[in-house]
């Protein structure tokens, strides 16, 4: 790496680096901005491969189209419908006929049985893109309905409503948090390094990387099939320019340790890569491999996140370990104006908040790593509280929907399930006794069970569900579907449709869960051993970072409940948040350890850890205040979802940064000493006698 840091940093070759990452943007670039029409957003995109409901997905699509999106136009009058009301409606009905988006015929009108509304279900086949396509639609369907009779009220819902409203949700998602991470991490650089141009250059770098990773992500998807969706996408901003900067600032406060001891700034240069460069990369490659992990996952659109998130933090450390260093040494140290560094200056974090911290950890270490696990501890006792289930569509959002209001009129006056009917698929000659096995069914209207359509050897059939599609009564009327379908001799019955979508989700995340959590802690332990050459530092870390995790949820699940009111949370909450703080947060550990191990084999174990603290206190402390705030800006999505994603790792970031990093990780240095390096000669070597020790905070 030293001679890999000396071409980066050479007087002529810094300018070739530069010119190369510059045309890479200009090859990349222009795919970057395809990237959005690359995703894909239907329900199998997110489905996991083996489950029913995506096998009926994929028969389906010989009966009806698979791109087509049931639209349910619900009209209501509290005081009955009028015949002008029902002209109305069957002019529409009509009307809906005509449109060349139409796949099937239309239904309806069908009037309630009290006489106070009709619904009108339009079956839209928006082709491939119809998840984007579905607002502009919905859009037209509503103007269509809503010109009629004064008083005569219009909601459009079903699978074409829902999309319409999340598309919405996610219009613009890329534009939104790109610039609330940039407004975010320009604030806290100006606040970090009290510079009004320094900010600029880890600024350029970090939409340098989101530009390249985008192109590169795009090229995966074009070409090898990779799942990419509005979350994944919306994540990879957050997670580059968060995970970006957090390198930008260990580097630049190794380079500003360098500029103090030597008046070149190439050679200063050259040695601060040389020497935070281990932190750096170790740090990307143990992020990147935790998030290749999610490819273990069932669930598409969590498979698919893994190679997303890992494309974006290897450029970004990328760019952060070439481009950023040749654009800093090309500027010079009038970059750091107004407080640019001067050879022989002292060190400013000899005397600084984090060495004054491990002074008094130092006086009674056992005590402060025994305190602050206990109420972590305590902390973590807040997991009761999350109801991490799944959400209903209503729950999902943040303010009211139009395709809520519109399911909540629609189950006020028909079968909660119409416009989200359960689909079977069968064999053709059984397809009678599955319809009448299906009639039979609690939870299924029995006058809904729609004639068998056969095709070849397939029949497919439908029937309504009597309570909301996306309660847990519905839940369980598909269970009760598939168990007595399958029960049918020959049969061979799949049981799917909106609902069975939802349900096959919600146990696929659960499963996910219990697989891939474990897989994680396995890979980072793996790789903090070899990084750190020892078993006990690895294990203690591990350890750290599970507690800090579980305090963070605590919290978290506790202030969704009874400050936000939130309902619950998605099926996925829990492996994301422990993908982001357990991945993350050993960037902090690795920054801190990778230190204390350098100054330990020089000055000793203990004054190496309280050196190790000081140093690097500073900077860890910003890097969490940059990530933490990137990923609080999700919380700008309608999205609970994603605000909840959004504030827990925001949370868990700063607990670790702030209190288990600086705080715990070094009381237990402390008190553990030396053999917190076991097995490797480190833990053999005694500490020098105190009146030998450095008095201030070696630099190099």
């Amino acid at each position: 790496m030293s001679q890999v840091a000396g071409w980066i940093t050479h007087r002529y070759l810094k300018f070739a680096v530069i010119v190369f990452w510059l045309v890479v943007v200009a090859l990349l670039g222009p795919l970057a901005g395809k990237l959005t029409g690359a995703q894909d957003n239907d329900a199998k995109s997110w489905l996991p491969s083996n489950a029913e409901s995506t096998e009926v997905l994929d028969v389906a699509g010989s009966f009806v189209s698979a791109n087509t999106i049931p639209a349910v136009i619900v009209y209501t009058r509290p005081s009955g419908l009028t015949p002008d009301d029902l002209a109305a409606i069957q002019a529409d009905a009509q009307e809906f006929g005509t449109l060349d988006t139409l796949d099937g015929d239309v239904v309806g009108p069908i009037p309630s049985q009290d006489g106070q509304a009709a619904q009108i279900i339009v079956p839209l086949d928006l082709g491939k893109d119809g998840w984007n396509l579905a607002a502009d639609a919905v859009a037209d369907l509503r103007a269509t309905a809503q010109d009629g009779p004064d008083g005569l009220a219009v909601y459009v819902t079903g699978p074409a409503g829902s999309a319409a409203d999340s598309s919405k949700a996610f219009e613009g998602i890329d534009g939104t948090l790109l610039y609330a991470a940039v407004a975010v991490v320009i604030v806290i650089l100006l606040i970090t390094y009290r510079s009004p141009i320094l900010w600029l250059l880890p600024v350029i770098s970090a939409g340098v990387a989101l530009t390249v990773s985008q192109g590169v992500i795009y090229l995966l998807a074009d070409n090898f099939d990779l799942t990419v969706n509005a979350q994944s996408a919306g994540i990879l901003t957050v997670l580059v320019f968060g995970a970006g900067t957090d390198y930008a600032l260990l580097l630049v406060a190794r380079y500003r340790e360098e500029l103090r001891k030597h008046g070149d700034r190439h050679e200063a240069m050259s040695l601060a890569l040389h020497r935070a460069s281990p932190a750096i990369i170790a740090s990307g490659a143990t992020v990147a491999v935790s998030m290749l992990c999610l490819l273990f996952a069932t669930m598409n659109s969590t498979a698919g996140l893994g190679p997303v998130a890992a494309v974006g933090i290897v450029v970004a450390m990328l760019v952060m370990l070439t481009l950023l260093p040749a654009l800093l040494v090309t500027c010079g140290r009038w970059i750091f104006w107004p407080r640019s560094p001067k050879l022989g200056d002292d060190e400013p974090s000899v005397h600084g908040f984090w060495a004054r911290v491990g002074t008094r950890i130092e006086r009674h270490p056992r005590r402060t790593w025994i305190g602050t696990s206990a109420i972590l501890a305590v902390a973590c006792l807040g997991i009761v509280a999350l109801n991490a289930t799944g959400l209903t569509t209503e729950e999902s959002f943040r303010g009211v929907q139009p395709s809520i209001q519109g399911e909540k009129v629609l189950s006020a006056h028909f079968p909660g399930g119409a416009g989200s009917p359960v689909v079977v698929i069968a064999n053709a000659d059984q397809a009678s006794q599955v319809a009448t096995v299906l009639a039979g069914v609690e939870g299924i209207d029995p006058t809904s069970v729609s004639e068998p359509v056969v095709k070849g050897d397939l029949a497919y059939l439908e029937g309504t569900l009597t309570s909301a599609p996306d309660s847990d009564e519905a839940f369980a009327t598909v269970d009760r579907v598939r168990d007595a379908v399958h029960a049918v001799p020959s049969a061979d019955a799949l049981v799917g449709g909106t609902t069975a979508v939802n349900l096959d989700v919600q146990r696929a995340s659960s499963a996910d869960n219990k697989l891939i959590i474990p897989i994680i802690l396995l890979v980072v332990f793996l790789i903090l051993m070899i990084l750190l050459r020892a078993v006990v530092a690895p294990l203690v870390l591990i350890g750290t970072v599970v507690l800090s995790f579980g305090a963070a949820i605590g919290i978290s699940a506790l202030i969704f409940k009874y400050v936000f009111d939130y309902a619950g949370a998605d099926t996925s909450f829990p492996l994301f948040v422990f993908v982001f703080l357990v991945a993350l947060g050993i960037d902090y550990n690795i920054f801190l350890m990778t230190r204390v191990r350098e100054e330990a084999i020089r000055i000793g174990h203990h004054r190496g850890s309280l050196v190790g603290l000081a140093a690097t206190g500073g900077v860890i402390t910003s890097a969490g205040l940059v990530l933490a705030g990137t990923f609080a800006v999700l919380g700008t999505l309608p999205l609970v979802a994603f605000a909840e994603i959004g504030f827990a790792v925001a949370f868990g970031v700063l607990l670790d940064t702030l209190v288990v990093r600086s705080v715990l990780v070094t009381a237990l240095n402390l008190d553990i000493g030396r053999t917190m390096w076991w097995p490797s000669a480190l833990s053999r070597q005694k500490d020098p006698e105190p009146a030998e020790q450095p008095v201030a905070v070696p630099v190099s």
